[in-house]
């Protein structure tokens, strides 16, 4: 038996890049609500996300991260950027990330597919439909879609 997480042994390690507190809450409330187990971390800014993805700094003992949820309008450095460093690292490339933004702009969309995205959900505005939006990816990011394993 490999030791890939989809055996559901282990929980899922989700890396949440969001620098909004009301929807972190959101989504933390969405989580816990699911079914699925999993563990949520969050950093407030693209620098950090990078700290941790790269295990630097006081991230030096977390784990990989086997989705990461990207908000784009992040302050210091931005969504895409921390997008685009993490697609052009062949370590870290293959960790799905999906865009969960408020923005609805098509150029958002089209440079996040571009930039190799996974996919791209825009928050919704009522907390009750944002809660179900984050279990429905959930649900089919853990239930159905098969994740890559760890890289050695």
């Amino acid at each position: 038996m490999s030791n890939s997480r989809q055996s559901r042994s282990e929980p899922a390690q989700i890396l949440l890049v969001e620098d909004n507190p009301g929807d972190v809450r959101l989504t933390q409330e969405a989580f816990k609500q699911g079914r699925i187990e999993n563990e949520l971390h969050v950093v407030s800014d693209g620098n950090e996300a990078l700290k941790f993805l790269y295990q630097r700094g006081g991230y030096a003992d977390v784990p990989r991260p086997d989705l990461i949820l990207l908000d784009l309008n992040l302050p210091k450095k931005d969504g895409e950027e921390v997008l685009e460093e993490l697609k052009g690292d062949s370590d870290l490339q293959a960790i799905p990330v999906i865009v969960l933004t408020s923005s609805r702009a098509e150029e958002d969309v089209v440079r996040s597919y571009e930039l190799h995205a996974n996919a791209y959900l825009t928050k919704p505005v009522d907390p009750d439909d944002f809660i179900e939006t984050v279990r429905a990816f959930e649900k089919f990011w853990f239930s159905v879609v098969r994740l890559p394993p760890e890289g050695d």
